[in-house]
């Protein structure tokens, strides 16, 4: 996720689009009744917002965007974390870089 893409569903009430909130007012249903994904990813979202405030709260200092982006890498695997990792690694040109 981007970190545009995070702060503008940050400002908002929610992340559900508005065409599936209408819909589901016309029904006088939940918008999360029409699929447990939406409402998991929500959840999701809104546990993310809870724990960077909550590092925030006890650690004035830190940078807002590296805390969310640790949280963000914290809920993959960590084999994904690595494999991500290592190609970098082996696209960066060493020989390169020396100067």
């Amino acid at each position: 996720m981007s970190k545009n893409a995070y702060y503008s569903l940050a400002r908002k009430e929610t992340v559900l689009p508005n065409s599936i909130i209408a819909i589901a007012g016309r029904l006088g249903v939940k918008p999360s009744s029409f699929t447990d994904e939406a409402s998991l990813e929500a959840d999701k979202f809104t546990s993310l917002l809870e724990e960077l405030e909550r590092v925030l709260s006890r650690h004035k200092q830190a940078d807002r965007e590296n805390v969310r982006h640790t949280l963000l890498l914290l809920q993959e695997k960590p084999i994904e974390r690595l494999r991500r990792a290592l190609t970098r690694g082996q696209r960066f040109d060493f020989h390169r870089s020396r100067g």
